[in-house]
């Protein structure tokens, strides 16, 4: 069985599907988990979470470092961290030192080139710095997936923002205009077709190692009656790309309007298409397979 080496790059602990993502990453027999970064407000605590799944799972092995709290230009969006409340009842690591994510992804992307897939389930902060202070990481990098951005079915009523790409467009610029080899977007209008409601997702977050993803749930649910596998969709088309179906393009980032700072504008008609966004997905066929993993 060939693993596929990955580097995960998270805002863990806001919405809970980036604790849904990391559950079925370190339980992927196909994934070689090369270490985790986190990214926005209050990072530090962040990684105490990452961490702290990690060890639920077994996996004290796996490197957590603590990345941007801050966007580059815009306001702080996400400063908190709500589902930290758990880490009382949770075994961590406590202290992480400041902003040594950028600098652990450069060494770890240089020291395996052409191998790595780095996989962005937050705000691209630390991935746009990563890509400006070192131009020729992009093109060390295997692959990029990310969840980001919303690219079609923009009417009347559809909200064309997505929250990854606009708390940092800045930086989402950056990491657009780079020279990735290839570069796959999972984005809004594709994630918000794959929704289990709060009664589901207790029966499957209840037993062994996935409770600490439950109760991080729990705080999620005091806000919203039901998850959105975002970030777990892309994490599994990490894996298995034929859960949905793409097109080609090009997608730019606005930085000149106010009101939609951070779209993102996707060309399939672009001279060059350097950027892959996912179309279409079974919602069955994804949570037919994500809990195959996960319940394994």
């Amino acid at each position: 069985m060939q693993r596929i080496p990955v580097l995960l790059d998270t805002d863990i602990g806001s919405d809970i599907d980036d604790a849904v993502a990391l559950a079925y990453l370190l339980k992927q027999p196909r994934c070689d988990l090369l270490g985790i970064t986190t990214v926005t407000g209050e990072p530090d605590k962040r990684a105490m979470l990452a961490d702290a799944v990690c060890r639920a799972f077994g996996r004290n092995d796996i490197p957590v470092h603590s990345g941007a709290g801050r966007p580059m230009i815009v306001p702080q969006r996400q400063p908190h961290v709500p589902q930290a409340t758990v880490l009382a009842k949770w075994p961590h690591r406590e202290s992480f030192a400041p902003n040594a994510a950028v600098d652990f992804l450069r060494q770890t992307i240089r020291a395996r080139p052409g191998e790595i897939t780095l996989l962005t389930i937050g705000p691209l902060t630390n991935a746009g710095l990563l890509y400006a202070l070192d131009p020729q990481i992009p093109t060390l990098l295997k692959q990029h997936v990310m969840m980001g951005g919303h690219y079609q079915n923009k009417g009347i009523g559809c909200t064309p923002l997505e929250w990854n790409t606009m708390c940092d467009p800045h930086a989402s610029a950056i990491v657009f205009a780079a020279s990735v080899p290839s570069m796959t977007c999972v984005g809004l209008d594709v994630t918000t077709r794959c929704i289990l409601p709060a009664a589901e997702c207790r029966k499957r977050f209840a037993a062994g190692p996935l409770r600490i993803v439950g109760e991080m749930a729990e705080v999620w649910f005091n806000v919203r009656p039901e998850i959105t596998f975002h970030d777990p969709l892309a994490a599994a088309v990490v894996f298995e790309p034929s859960l949905c179906q793409y097109a080609s393009g090009r997608v730019e980032i606005d930085l000149q309007s106010s009101r939609l700072l951070g779209y993102t504008a996707f060309d399939p008609g672009a001279g060059s298409a350097p950027h892959r966004i996912a179309t279409e997905v079974s919602a069955e066929r994804f949570f037919e397979h994500y809990f195959s993993v996960v319940a394994a």
